[in-house]
């Protein structure tokens, strides 16, 4: 338990947030995670900011004997944590890029931790005065994103001169997607989540500024802003990997996209219908389902796994989708590195059957993953966790001013390899967006 705790009331969470997340990143270890008030029967933290090491192990390989030990030793104590893609045995070791930086693995133990619900602030620290750390925060004057003069080039949005660059052509993406659709005609897998990365050459923005513009334009209820040393994570993300509470597992994968129509409510219903009625989704999406249910009953008990939505609709601010989810109760005495051995990664960001369409995809993506469709989450005091999926996230390195995102789509036997890479830039639209400082974008 936290030595020092106390609870504060505030007029403006919103502005609060902000000030959390500036004042957070004067530390080089801070995670901030926001379900921007998002309902749901699944909901478990409103926002949580977690700074400062007190322990930590940083992995460069798979280590299921020290992630274990780590979370047994600081079982009752907040944990906040990340897994790279490559944390598992599947994918091989190569000289590919790693265009999103970040320890393949790493756990941490915080200082201070601040939770935000409602008007409410609750600050934990080990050793610093929580009234005094409320009085910093609250105290901070947030720069404004239109700043004039000297200071624009430190804190600002992003120039829309900024180059955003495919790492492969859109010649090479549509080559990659026809030799996909030749290996599931020919029987080696159903579904293959592919996926391609852009190069951001020089972001001038302050992170902190993208990551509050990136979430004004798509709240989302697995948003986080994570850094790690000189390596940032700006997430924007719709979904959740995994949660734990009490002795249940819950995973909600998302397969199913459609714009909206922000500007006319009746053709924005109309894409509704179409999503509902799409039979290429819900074949990718029940592809996964059952994928999840497989992945889970490694760990479950008999009989317990259920799908308790499948094919829901959910809107989010760019677009609709699929989501469905899958429960089940936990074996007693299952250890975390057993969870994340029989689930990770996530089956949204893979395919089916799991093992072939990793090896595909580490033969035909031309890029390691990294963190991005990797995870970042807690474990909570009480031993719960959830972990969310990283996607429509931008990746930042301060030291070199260099900025990445990755975006893909599930192939199944039904898609068409234009559609699909026009799929792939509707979800980047809110990244887009920022990273190019036009609000009016689009696409």
């Amino acid at each position: 338990m936290k030595k020092n705790k106390q609870v504060f009331l505030i007029d403006n969470p919103q502005t609060f947030k902000v000030q959390i997340i500036h004042w957070s990143n004067q530390f080089d270890v801070c995670t901030f995670l926001d379900n921007h008030a998002y309902d749901s029967p699944y909901g478990a933290l409103d926002c949580i900011a977690a700074v400062s090491p007190v322990s930590f192990i940083a992995l460069d390989s798979v280590n299921a004997q020290a992630v274990d030990a780590f979370i047994q030793k600081h079982s009752s104590e907040w944990i906040f944590a990340h897994f790279n893609y490559e944390y598992q045995s599947i994918t091989k070791p190569n000289a590919k890029a790693n265009l999103t930086g970040f320890p393949l693995a790493y756990l941490y133990t915080p200082a201070i931790v601040i939770e935000l619900t409602g008007n409410q602030v609750t600050i934990q620290s080990d050793s610093e005065n929580p009234q005094i750390l409320f009085d910093e925060i609250s105290g901070f004057i947030v720069p404004s994103l239109f700043v004039q003069g000297p200071e624009q080039s430190a804190y600002q949005r992003a120039a829309p001169t900024t180059s955003i660059i495919p790492f492969i052509s859109k010649a090479a993406y549509l080559e990659a997607i026809h030799k996909i659709l030749a290996l599931i005609k020919r029987g080696d897998f159903y579904e293959i989540n592919y996926c391609q990365a852009f190069e951001v050459e020089h972001l001038s923005a302050h992170p902190v500024a993208v990551y509050v513009n990136l979430t004004e334009v798509s709240p989302t209820p697995f948003a986080c802003f994570y850094k790690n040393s000189s390596d940032y994570l700006l997430c924007a993300s719709p979904e959740r990997y995994l949660q734990k509470k009490g002795n249940q597992l819950i995973s909600q994968p998302i397969k199913g996209t459609i714009k909206r129509n922000l500007h006319n409510d009746a053709d924005d219903k109309l894409q509704v219908e179409a999503l509902q009625n799409s039979s290429k989704d819900k074949s990718e999406n029940v592809m996964v389902v059952d994928l999840v249910r497989n992945d889970l009953s490694r760990i479950c008990e008999q009989g317990s796994v259920k799908v308790s939505e499948l094919f829901g609709i959910y809107s989010f601010p760019q677009v609709h989708q699929m989501i469905s989810t899958i429960t089940g109760t936990l074996n007693s005495n299952t250890l975390f590195s057993e969870i994340l051995e029989a689930t990770f990664p996530m089956g949204s960001m893979t395919g089916a059957p799991k093992k072939s369409v990793m090896e595909t995809i580490d033969a035909l993506e031309p890029t390691k993953r990294g963190l991005y469709s990797g995870t970042v989450g807690y474990f909570n005091p009480a031993g719960d966790f959830d972990f969310n999926v990283v996607i429509r996230s931008i990746f930042f390195n301060s030291d070199i001013k260099k900025a990445s995102y990755g975006v893909g789509g599930g192939i199944t036997i039904y898609s068409d390899p234009e559609k699909e890479y026009e799929e792939c830039l509707l979800k980047a639209a809110a990244i887009k967006k920022v990273l190019s400082g036009n609000d009016s974008a689009t696409d």
